[in-house]
């Protein structure tokens, strides 16, 4: 071997760790864990003092109301109703996020855990059963309320203030559907028919 050979040969030698010690992957640190959530409402806290009220923020825009009088038609039509309604949807969007979070069913001391079970409603320990029992079902009515919100949301941003009616009997049904799964099942056969006569009726009219 000539003395170039060799020194091109070594060379190559000296080059092996080198590119493998480039290669080399950086040391992988440990991701930061996620920040714990600690919430503050129970679900009836959040359901009263949150949920309910905007809600009616949207509820309320669009009303009609029949009296002895008349026929009163309240609509949004300043640009500051129009905020208020956006505000309302916005919150009651998010709000379905917040009924995901495992929480207390109602706050410590409320009188409905004294309540046996077997009544009218079902008791906060009743409905903390069927959500454990099936996660997926409690989050299917959350997401039901949450597209409910959005939907307004596409009325509230085209200024459709007649749509606001349908979109509003949209959350009412979103709302009572789960009302009827987890707060009083017993009056589920006799709500279901009572929309069925209200849809039979509507298309009477068209």
């Amino acid at each position: 071997m000539s003395r170039a050979s060799a020194l091109v040969a070594a060379g190559s030698l000296l080059l092996v760790p080198l590119l493998f010690h480039g290669c080399e992957q950086p040391e992988v640190t440990p991701a930061a864990e996620a920040p714990s959530l600690t919430p503050v409402l129970s679900v009836k806290e959040l359901m009263e003092h949150i949920v309910d009220p905007t809600a009616d923020w949207i509820f309320d825009a669009a009303v009609v109301d029949v009296s002895e009088k008349g026929t009163v038609e309240t609509l949004p039509l300043t640009d500051e109703d129009w905020t208020r309604v956006e505000r309302g949807a916005l919150i009651l969007a998010e709000s379905a996020n917040l009924l995901k979070m495992p929480r207390a069913m109602v706050p410590p001391g409320d009188k409905s855990l004294s309540q046996e079970p077997g009544g009218p409603e079902l008791t906060p320990a009743e409905i903390e059963a069927r959500v454990r029992k099936d996660p997926a079902l409690w989050a299917k009515h959350a997401d039901g309320l949450r597209e409910a919100a959005i939907d307004s949301l596409k009325i509230i941003k085209a200024r459709d203030a007649q749509g606001l009616f349908d979109v509003g009997d949209k959350i009412d049904k979103a709302c009572e559907s789960c009302h009827l799964e987890y707060w009083y099942p017993g009056d589920k056969k006799a709500v279901l028919e009572d929309q069925k006569k209200r849809v039979t009726f509507d298309k009477l009219k068209k």
